[in-house]
């Protein structure tokens, strides 16, 4: 049986959570570093708070998977995940900014990495069905433009949270400096309000989203009803189940392989930039010395500057502007991805996607000019040194490589997939996102320490580097077909 088209709103439905889940995912990529930063963490400790969020990857979104894939209730087999994680997902949202508050509990900053850790490992809770789903409801001629739509709203939701504490300071007049030991007033805010967006938003993909009755998706995918119940209702000990996942590891179809060299570069890459674009660019534009982030200097004194004080409130503004801006050059870019991989091909859209990345983050060097100039942004004016304004352009690479990341490796590693085995496989292919950033987020402190001197700047054009090598290796990846895959259930 032919699995039916989709209209063009049953995928924008399929795909409309992932607006509010990126949302969350912004707010948190563009301040985190400066909330633990506000609670007292030192600048090379804060990769190592990073680590929560992979970690919490790696270790939730293959079960999820595997789970999502067994699972057959009245809410369908992955809304039911896609609800749950949302919901905790919110609650770490709106515990996060408010750390302080629990210090009879805990050191404020020691509860902030928590709440990242359940924040993200609630967004992989959610993130993960959300992707499995798009293959189950997509069929194979629309999996491209279903990824597509997919990279677009996650754009959309990154840039309007990316901004969010921003125009909390700079239209509704919400104080963007921290108190000694407290968040932002504005970033606090911004977390309320992003919750709520990322409830919202995955309400509508459940409500909105009927998922295909195991008989029917059976149909579809060509898959053996009689031997998935058999499998689903044989009892395996744990030793069992765990050799079964790792020959699934072990075994995985070779595109995935391939594509995880890929993915290992390009994530080392991000990782870097949403950890120290906020130092990188207080140092370089704004010409905020090092000694400001080292947390023994700051203990040391009654008082901060002033002048420190709001350029690096401002800076952390600036940074969501810059995310924004490569979200805004992402979701633009979606637009013609569809087109241009079926004109070109997938792997050198890919591949150039890349390329456009990497020179953007090694560009980032070049705009240290301190020189005050007043941007007029629509919704208000702020003054902002050169250097930093200048940046918005190498966001273009960035942004049109993010869009890449965000729909490619997924609608080339699909057709690979054996059907009755995508969740998992999806959980497994989160392997290559989480590690990444892992090792990034266990060196990257002492690679800025011990060898940049503390200057976050040059961590980004090593990020530079890293996307170019992740260009170069997506000429080795090979493509299967959907059929190839459905044979090697």
């Amino acid at each position: 049986m032919k699995q039916p088209k989709l209209s063009f709103w049953q995928v924008w439905n399929v795909s409309f959570g992932f607006l509010g889940v990126q949302f969350g995912f912004a707010l948190q990529n563009a301040n985190v570093s400066r909330i633990l930063s506000d609670l007292g963490a030192d600048l090379h400790a804060l990769s190592l708070f990073w680590l929560a969020a992979p970690v919490m990857g790696l270790i939730v979104q293959p079960i999820v998977g595997s789970a999502s894939d067994r699972t057959w209730n009245r809410l369908g087999r992955r809304n039911p995940f896609i609800l749950a994680g949302a919901f905790a997902a919110a609650i770490g949202m709106f515990l996060m900014p408010n750390a302080p508050l629990f210090v009879a509990i805990m050191a404020p900053m020691i509860f902030g990495g928590l709440m990242l850790a359940l924040m993200d490992g609630a967004f992989n809770v959610t993130m993960q069905p959300f992707r499995a789903l798009v293959s189950d409801m997509v069929p194979e001629e629309q999996r491209t433009l279903g990824y597509s739509v997919q990279s677009f709203l996650i754009n959309i939701g990154a840039l309007v949270g990316s901004i969010l504490p921003f125009v909390l300071t700079n239209v509704i007049g919400l104080d963007n400096v921290a108190k000694a030991g407290e968040v932002a007033p504005s970033v606090t805010w911004a977390f309320y309000i992003g919750a709520s967006a990322l409830l919202g938003a995955v309400l509508w993909t459940v409500i909105r989203t009927k998922e295909y009755p195991p008989e029917q998706y059976n149909a579809f995918k060509g898959l053996d009803a009689a031997e998935l119940e058999k499998e689903r209702r044989e009892k395996k000990s744990f030793g069992e189940k765990m050799g079964g996942f790792f020959s699934l590891l072990v075994n995985m179809p070779t595109t995935m392989k391939q594509l995880a060299f890929v993915q290992f570069f390009s994530w080392f890459s991000l990782y870097l930039m949403w950890v120290y674009t906020m130092p990188a660019i207080t140092q370089n534009s704004w010409q905020v010395e090092t000694k400001w982030f080292d947390s023994d200097y700051l203990h040391s004194l009654e008082k901060i500057p002033e002048a420190v004080g709001v350029a690096k409130g401002t800076a952390g503004d600036w940074v969501g502007i810059l995310f924004a801006a490569y979200s805004l050059f992402g979701a633009l870019f979606s637009i013609v991805l569809t087109k241009l991989a079926q004109s070109i091909g997938r792997k050198l859209t890919y591949s150039l996607s890349l390329l456009a990345g990497g020179i953007g983050f090694i560009c980032f060097q070049l705009f240290q000019d301190p020189t005050l100039v007043n941007v007029d942004l629509f919704i208000t004016q702020i003054v902002i040194p050169k250097g930093a304004l200048g940046l918005v352009i190498p966001m273009i690479g960035v942004g049109i490589a993010w869009a890449a990341i965000l729909a490619m490796p997924y609608a080339i590693l699909a057709g690979s997939l054996p059907a009755n085995k995508t969740g998992v496989y999806m959980g497994i292919f989160n392997f290559t996102i989480a590690v990444p950033q892992i090792i990034a987020g266990l060196v990257g402190g002492q690679i800025l320490r011990f060898v940049f001197d503390n200057h976050a700047i040059h961590i980004l054009t090593m990020a530079g580097v890293s996307m170019v090598l992740g260009a170069l290796a997506v000429y080795f990846v090979k493509e299967n077909t959907e059929s190839e895959a459905a044979g090697s259930s």
